[in-house]
């Protein structure tokens, strides 16, 4: 009796210095959020704190936005919004980069010639400041950018910007070539290097899961004639499905919390707008950080709902979510 008492001391012990971060960096926050979200306060001392209940959450859903003055916020669209282009961004993810790293790691893991080279290279993106990628892309998309010069190269700028401006409503000024100014254009612009700087990143993953693929499954399947592609599509893929969950996990959730690209690449994010970037504004631009909690809450709850919907859609028969 006293071993097992003995035992289980050491083992809370161990764990102990573990939980006690836990709960200080993940679980004390969100409770504090949560308790954010239900008052009004505009100092971030919160000496003015005011119980309003559910009414962030309820103004948060709102077409229009004021503020206690009852004047209408004139730089911020209501949430709606911004959770359609990060669910957007979340579909473009899915469908569309992670596909496209999924091709990379399978043909990668052939072992071709220069494979340690082209993982460096397809990996660079991921290791370069989000910050440097906006400027870069900035320069990119520009009226005198790289873009245009090629349109202009390939003779089809006219046409182009003529299209462009046919899809524009939000003004009735013709397009001039910035990608990232009208509204129209400014969310696709950023879907973009977004999607190029994580290729790599999910790529590497897969990777990884393509090389633990035992060597005797894959030598029995070309034995029995299976095409290459019969052996990626009923050995490989099957077999790292835990590791196509966990990056279906990663592209959605980080859509809902992509912020730092999109405020880099463009002055106004009205024009793609999205929660984390309607939470800046206004928590720290308009002093409002009860409706700003409300926001961090309900991704919070989004992220976590999202997360176990899709560890659902990859659950096989018999096997418990983890």
């Amino acid at each position: 009796m006293k071993r097992t008492f003995s035992y289980r001391l050491n083992v809370f012990a161990f764990l102990l210095p573990a939980l006690l971060l836990f709960v200080g960096i993940l679980i004390a926050p969100i409770i504090m959020s949560v308790n954010y979200s239900l008052h009004d306060f505009k100092a971030i001392s919160g000496s003015d704190m005011t119980f309003v209940g559910l009414n962030n959450y309820i103004e948060l859903f709102s077409p229009q936005l004021m503020n206690d003055k009852g004047v209408l916020y004139t730089n911020v669209n209501y949430m709606g919004d911004a959770l359609g282009n990060a669910l957007l961004l979340g579909l473009f993810s899915v469908f569309i980069q992670l596909p496209i790293a999924l091709i990379i790691a399978l043909k990668l893991s052939k072992g071709i010639r220069g494979e340690r080279a082209y993982l460096s290279i397809f990996f660079m993106p991921v290791l370069i400041s989000t910050v440097i990628i906006g400027r870069l892309w900035m320069n990119i998309y520009e009226t005198n950018g790289l873009l245009n010069s090629a349109l202009e190269s390939l003779g089809v700028k006219q046409q182009v910007f003529s299209w462009v401006s046919s899809q524009i409503t939000s003004t009735k000024l013709p397009f001039q070539g910035g990608w990232t100014g009208y509204k129209e254009t400014a969310l696709l612009a950023a879907l973009v290097p977004i999607l190029w700087q994580y290729v790599g990143y999910h790529m590497l993953l897969m990777y990884a899961g393509i090389k633990g693929v035992p060597a005797d499954l894959l030598e029995a399947a070309q034995l029995d004639g299976c095409t290459e592609g019969q052996v990626n599509r009923l050995i490989v893929i099957p077999y790292i499905k835990p590791i196509l969950k966990v990056c279906v996990i990663f592209a959605v959730t980080g859509s809902l919390k992509s912020f730092d690209l999109i405020y880099t690449l463009m002055k106004d994010t009205r024009r793609a707008e999205l929660p984390s970037t309607l939470m800046y504004k206004l928590t720290f631009l308009h002093n409002r950080y009860g409706i700003g909690s409300a926001i961090a809450v309900v991704l919070i709850i989004l992220c976590f709902v999202f997360a176990l919907l899709i560890s659902l859609a990859f659950k096989d028969k018999g096997e418990k979510v983890a």
